[in-house]
């Protein structure tokens, strides 16, 4: 067996292993260059080298084994982190996605008008004898025909030409028709801009249809903008990731540009994200609070009731970590269901028609109260556990010296519970504060009024909301939602340390 573990063997198992896991990183590096991805690309040939220095040396026999957790650290926590608070300082949502030269010919693409007559072509594509692309392109109305590229446009004679029923061109001199295979093959016959006549050219609209338009908007490299070709009007970046006239107006796409602190700013500054922002904030730290409180008190108060002698408890104990067993989103989705207005089984018992989901106070109730379900059996199981790490001697010493029973609760057991469990309350309120799954399948983060723009429900939560700002309503705010997610990560980590530090759990390990 320690040959395994020893000598040759081990060795030459050790290089194989490293040489294999080393040729992935590698081609994952690879890849990653080729997409332009190069922080991916430098943190895994860092990950590689870093690898193959500790593994293969003996000067670093503690970090063999904190090498592991250290790399998975880093790439799933602390790069999502940065890469967070860097996408809040950027202005990044629906309509700036992408980077500014690719901005830049999306514009010139979009600036483009038709003529007034709205004039359109059957068209054949292909390539001149020269083996320029080009389209064959038939007026039949006016028994026009001419073949255009990029460069020139040539008129034809109709007799010389492949007519089929309905007089379209299908051939012509020193034109080769291209086949289905080669359309498929390539779209760069569809970015050309065609020479019709003057200002105005033939844009393939489909495989056999094209129709002229002018341009519009002309891109000046040397000045970095655009002018309006119609008007004379001058769109400047504005500095926030589009071009923008005098009046403000500003031509679409645009680009990711870093806005540094305003998307912090509108959380304070724009009424329309501050009102709701504070709201949800509030009824954030009251619903996880309320969460931890109930749930501690009532898995408290069922683990003191059954942590004295009782007929039957271990059957107690087996049902009352049934909803600890079952998963969540099963339990969630139940609950939902009972709470239906018309067919819920709760309205039903109670003989009520209450619409839970569709009155504010209702829908916060419900959703306390099934996170009350969902959080009591833990506690229950903890409080069990701390209730018998506690030494027997002190509560009958207490009891000798005269204490009551609610003297010997308030004075001595509580207070060892909360020293032994406030990691475990800090940490449940951490995840109640996050506690995404519970709004989202439960209420959705209702009610609220869509058909009237608003984003926040009345039970929405910091998460939530930041959801519903980034994948819920058109404008995808990516931006903004980074910087609500830095702000509850600052929060929910200065809680905790404030937490941990009041109820000094550091000390106990100093």
């Amino acid at each position: 067996m320690t040959l395994l573990f020893k000598g040759k063997i081990a060795l030459v198992t050790k290089i194989i292993l490293l040489a294999g896991i080393s040729a992935i990183l590698l081609m994952l590096a690879q890849s990653a260059l080729a997409r332009k991805e190069y922080a991916i690309a430098l943190f895994l040939l860092i990950a590689v080298l870093a690898m193959n220095y500790v593994y293969l040396t003996s000067r670093t026999v503690p970090f063999k084994f904190f090498l592991p957790g250290t790399l998975f650290l880093a790439a799933f926590v602390i790069a999502p982190i940065i890469f967070t608070l860097i996408m809040s300082t950027y202005n990044y949502k629906t309509g700036n996605y992408i980077s500014k030269q690719e901005a830049i010919q999306r514009v010139i693409a979009l600036g483009v008008e038709p003529d007034e007559a709205g004039t359109t072509f059957d068209i054949v594509v292909g390539k001149t004898k020269s083996g320029e692309l080009a389209i064959l392109a038939s007026d039949t109305t006016n028994n026009k025909y001419f073949i255009s590229t990029k460069s020139e446009r040539i008129d034809l004679n109709p007799a010389d030409l492949t007519l089929n029923a309905d007089k379209v061109a299908t051939g012509a001199p020193d034109f080769v028709r291209s086949t289905s295979a080669q359309q498929a093959s390539s779209d760069a016959y569809t970015k050309i801009k065609y020479v019709y006549e003057g200002k105005y050219f033939i844009s393939v609209e489909s495989l056999e249809a094209g129709a002229v338009f002018r341009q519009t908007l002309e891109y000046q490299p040397s000045t970095d903008t655009f002018r309006n070709l119609l008007n004379g009007t001058i769109y400047r970046d504005n500095g926030k990731g589009n071009y923008a006239n005098l009046k403000k107006q500003i031509l679409e796409p645009g680009w990711r540009a870093p806005t540094w602190f305003s998307n912090y700013e509108k959380l304070i500054t724009d009424n329309h994200i501050r009102g709701p922002f504070i709201r949800v904030f509030i009824w954030t730290v009251a619903f996880a609070v309320l969460t931890v409180l109930t749930s501690f008190g009532f898995g408290l108060l069922l683990a003191l009731a059954l942590n004295k002698p009782l007929r039957g408890r271990r059957m107690y104990r087996s049902i009352l970590i049934l909803p600890y067993a079952m998963p969540s989103l099963m339990s969630i989705l139940i609950w939902a269901g009972m709470f239906d207005t018309e067919f819920g089984a709760i309205n039903n018992i109670l003989n009520t028609h209450i619409a839970w989901f569709s009155n504010a106070s209702f829908a916060r109730a419900a959703v306390i109260l099934v996170s009350l379900w969902l959080g009591f059996p833990y506690f229950y199981l903890i409080s069990t556990g701390a209730l018998q790490a506690i030494p027997s001697e002190l509560l009958e010493a207490a009891a000798i010296d005269g204490a009551s029973g609610r003297q010997i609760f308030s004075k001595i057991t509580l207070p060892l519970l909360l020293q032994i469990l406030s990691p475990l309350l800090i940490a449940s309120f951490a995840f109640n504060f996050n506690n995404f799954n519970l709004i989202y399948l439960l209420t959705g983060g209702g009610p609220k009024d869509q058909l009237g723009g608003q984003i926040a429900g009345a039970t929405d939560i910091l998460i939530s909301y930041t959801y519903q700002i980034a994948f819920g309503s058109n404008v995808q705010d990516l931006g903004l939602a980074s910087a609500i997610s830095v702000i509850i990560f600052f929060l929910v980590a200065g809680i905790s340390l404030y937490g941990l530090r009041k109820s000094k759990v550091l000390e106990t390990f100093g």
